[in-house]
């Protein structure tokens, strides 16, 4: 966290508020920066999908709010794309929604996602971020919901930094979004940012804490609401261009130290700013040729693990494959990636 956020964090602790007045507030700095029409402070982005997920089959009815996650007689499914199901959409299972995922793990025609809708459909959501099938597009699920009055919801959990996903899920139409407010954002982990229509907004917010709703265990404290205004502020005054910068630099370190290695394919790749949504900004990026002779990846993994102190590195594709190893410099302090490279290189070679 940015020493800012710390600085605001402990001069809310000294303080009693109204909790529904703060959230309000801080909605409105959250609706500014993101051009959505509402905001709300959540217990993460898992806890802005869980909300969205109340919001979008109850309301703002509550009897039907104070049920969940008993859905029994409402509308609870929630159409989704089989290849963004990466257990994170459990957020929505838990909230009373049944998940029903459409398509092959080779793609999703539209029709197929048309054809899943049903009187029992109570949005449509969709998933952001690095690996994540892009086709259909959000705008083209925004088309159908939309066009079957259903709301879509983003799961945009790590789309922080570029600056400009902060208004580009509302700006294509989403209904609801849902961002980390740690990650790149730098605020409190704990936290997140849920944003969109005004009316899904409060309905979001009556399912939530300080009410009795589902969201009631995900509370927000002051500090942390505070916390992450602060950070969203920073952000968006941020230079992000002198900061990608500076992560490149941090990865050409890593990789100038590698590059000589034999069977090493050693590059800076770009982040998602410039187009590649396969990167969470500029990385140091190692693929294993075939003439590798070395360890494999996960055996250099765990000595980076096993050392002090340790280092915990990117492994392949969402953590599931075998063939690279990623540096995300925004992790560490200046100087650390002299640190990285070099353990990085011992690992490697031996020596």
């Amino acid at each position: 966290m940015l020493p800012e956020v710390v600085d605001a964090m402990a001069s809310a602790a000294g303080c009693f508020v109204d909790v529904r007045e703060l959230n309000e507030k801080a909605g409105q700095v959250i609706a500014k920066h993101t051009g959505a029409e509402a905001g709300l402070v959540t217990s993460g982005a898992a806890g802005g999908m869980l909300l969205s997920a109340a919001a979008c089959m109850t309301g703002k009815d509550p009897a039907k709010i104070v049920r969940l996650p008993d859905t029994t007689g409402m509308k609870n499914e929630i159409i989704m794309l089989r290849t963004q199901r990466v257990g994170f959409d459990l957020a929505f299972s838990a909230a009373g929604a049944k998940i029903m995922d459409v398509g092959t793990a080779h793609g999703t025609p539209l029709w197929l996602v048309e054809s899943a809708i049903n009187e029992r459909t109570a949005a449509i959501a969709y998933v952001v971020g690095w690996g994540m099938a892009r086709h259909p597009s959000l705008e083209e699920m925004v088309e159908i919901a939309h066009a079957h009055s259903l709301p879509v919801i983003v799961d945009a959990a790590a789309m922080l930094p570029p600056e400009e996903n902060l208004t580009r899920f509302i700006a294509a139409g989403a209904d609801l979004v849902c961002f980390s407010g740690g990650k790149g954002l730098r605020g409190p982990q704990s936290t997140g940012i849920l944003c969109g229509r005004k009316d899904l907004v409060e309905a979001a917010a009556l399912n939530g804490s300080p009410n009795m709703g589902i969201g009631r265990g995900m509370k927000v404290c002051k500090e942390e609401v505070v916390g992450l205004i602060a950070a969203l502020e920073a952000f968006v005054a941020r230079d992000h261009e002198a900061e990608w910068e500076e992560w490149r630099k941090k990865s050409q370190t890593v990789v100038d130290t590698l590059k000589d290695i034999p069977g090493l394919d050693v590059t800076v790749e770009k982040g998602n700013r410039e187009g590649n949504l396969e990167r969470e900004g500029p990385q140091a990026v190692i693929r294993f040729q075939k003439s590798w002779q070395g360890p494999p990846v996960r055996e250099i993994k765990e000595m980076l693990l096993r050392g002090r102190p340790p280092i915990y590195v990117g492994h392949g594709l969402l953590g599931y494959a075998d063939e690279e190893i990623n540096i995300a410099p925004q992790t560490l302090q200046d100087g650390e990636e002299k640190v990285v490279a070099e353990r990085l290189r011992a690992a490697l070679t031996g020596r």
